[in-house]
């Protein structure tokens, strides 16, 4: 049977862009998940949400796969970007439409 690390590993390398959040982008469950759900909708990215109160092995092992104590987490193309403070700063330094430009997720505007 798969442990929570491998889903998680799975997950991550199945998916060019992958949330770990608190609730589902339709209804978040805590306002951190939310405004990154929201910047990623905003920048039309096709993202992979995993909501992490569905499975207590999922809510943990993401805080152990990535050694980041908080949810949410953002994944893109396998790399562990950050939480919601980190993707806010990028998104309004424009940093991560340029690093979702160069990763081929999202067009040139």
């Amino acid at each position: 049977m798969a442990t929570a690390q491998d889903v998680i590993k799975s997950t991550i390398e199945n998916n060019d862009v992958v949330l770990f959040m608190k609730g589902t982008p339709v209804f978040p469950q805590c306002g951190f998940s939310s405004v990154v759900a929201r910047v990623l909708d905003h920048l039309q990215v096709d993202f992979e949400s995993v909501n992490v109160l569905e499975d207590d092995g999922i809510r943990q092992g993401i805080k152990e796969y990535s050694n980041w104590p908080t949810i949410p987490q953002l994944y893109i193309k396998g790399e562990f970007v950050g939480g919601c403070d980190i993707v806010k700063e990028m998104f309004e330094t424009g940093e991560m439409q340029t690093y979702l430009r160069d990763q081929g997720l999202i067009e040139a505007a």
